[in-house]
């Protein structure tokens, strides 16, 4: 009988056994011996440092602040909602402003990851870190540049420079500024022949987030259509600032295809137009290029490593139409105003927007720059 019941009970507990215990996947070597097979699993692919689009078809979201989680998961719900946002339209660009002291040196590969799984290009990515986003426990958000389906912009858009305004005063509530650099972002749109209805994002800079509903009913208020970004560069402030920076789109074609624009009512400056409106049929936008260190030629090596990104895109940096530098001091701030024209073009110089922030993916890193430039 017990022998019996051993015979039934062994063929069950082999095949038990080839269940549960992991089957291991082997070859043979030379000698005809059995090895073990490791799997690797293939690394995430950099996003590209620049992409090619058509003017007439950009469109641009921001994906609303999330509380949920740790930086990584924030992340991910941010880009499910830009997704959502896209209806399908292609995902260029994502910008993500980092507050917190999560690792913004992952957000790249998050990008690639998710973007990769849903089998979709992959864009340019530019991570910074800044002082604040308005909502607690929230630590990212994320901005995007899509590609529409259809033309939403027929006669072309205007990259329109930020309106720094300042106070000497280290201000709570900013309200004030924020109004102030509206009315005259509204005159360089005007200008361009750009209406307040047609104003399609704003991403407005600030030191301070201590009246934040008034500050996004301000924006709201100037262009009623244009996705918004509030956010605060730096964790604090001896005075008050803002600097609110847009894009729009043209109610009419430009007298040329490349437009440096000129408002009345704005101080000129030799070193950056108010606006630039343009109607062609392709740009290149890049992510950020890091500089490490803070010498002149340190500076000069960033520029030179951007101008190949870009030129291998099929650009130029000599036709960026607009800049955006996030610099962390006010040295190395003075360093790219003293050499940013050795690789533009200074007979018309891009729309800018320059100021400092708190931080960059790299800890050696001084500042940081991208570009939309022309091929």
């Amino acid at each position: 009988m017990r022998t019996l019941r051993y015979l039934v009970v062994l063929p069950l507990l082999v095949a038990f056994v080839a269940d549960v215990l992991p089957a291991q996947r082997k070859k043979r070597n030379k000698k005809g011996e059995e090895e073990e097979i490791t799997q690797v699993l293939d690394l995430p692919k950099d996003p590209p440092h620049a992409v090619a689009a058509e003017p007439q078809r950009l469109g641009y979201i921001t994906a609303p602040l999330s509380s949920k989680g740790l930086l990584s998961q924030q992340v991910k719900d941010g880009l499910k909602a830009l997704r959502s946002q896209a209806k399908g339209a292609t995902i260029l660009k994502v910008r993500a402003f980092v507050s917190g002291t999560g690792d913004m040196r992952r957000v790249p590969s998050i990008v690639s990851e998710e973007l990769t799984d849903w089998k979709l290009p992959l864009p340019a990515v530019s991570a910074i870190r800044i002082g604040a986003v308005p909502q607690e426990g929230a630590q990212v958000l994320l901005e995007a540049i899509t590609s529409e389906k259809k033309p939403a912009n027929p006669n072309g858009i205007a990259f329109f420079s930020g309106q720094q305004i300042t106070s000497k005063e280290a201000l709570e509530k900013v309200d004030p500024l924020v109004q102030e650099s509206l009315r005259r972002l509204t005159l360089a749109a005007t200008a361009a022949k750009v209406t307040t209805g047609d104003m399609i994002h704003v991403t407005c800079f600030v030191s301070a987030l201590g009246d934040y509903t008034a500050q996004r009913a301000s924006v709201s208020a100037a262009f009623p259509k244009a996705s918004v970004s509030i956010v605060q560069t730096l964790r604090g402030l001896s005075a008050a600032l803002v600097e609110c920076e847009g894009v729009g789109r043209l109610s009419e074609a430009p007298a040329s295809p490349v437009q440096a624009i000129s408002a009345e009512g704005l101080t000129p400056s030799p070193n950056y137009s108010q606006a630039i409106a343009l109607n062609v049929p392709k740009i290149i936008i890049t992510g950020t290029q890091q500089a490490f260190r803070s010498q002149e030629s340190d500076v000069k090596l960033a520029f030179d490593r951007l101008s190949k990104d870009l030129t291998a895109a099929g650009g130029n940096l000599k036709n960026a139409v607009f800049t955006s530098y996030y610099p962390l001091t006010g040295d190395i701030m003075a360093k790219i105003r003293a050499v940013r024209f050795e690789f533009l073009d200074k007979s018309r110089p891009p729309a800018a927007t320059m100021l400092l922030f708190e931080g960059l993916p790299s800890m050696d890193a001084s500042f940081a720059f991208e570009v939309v430039a022309l091929p």
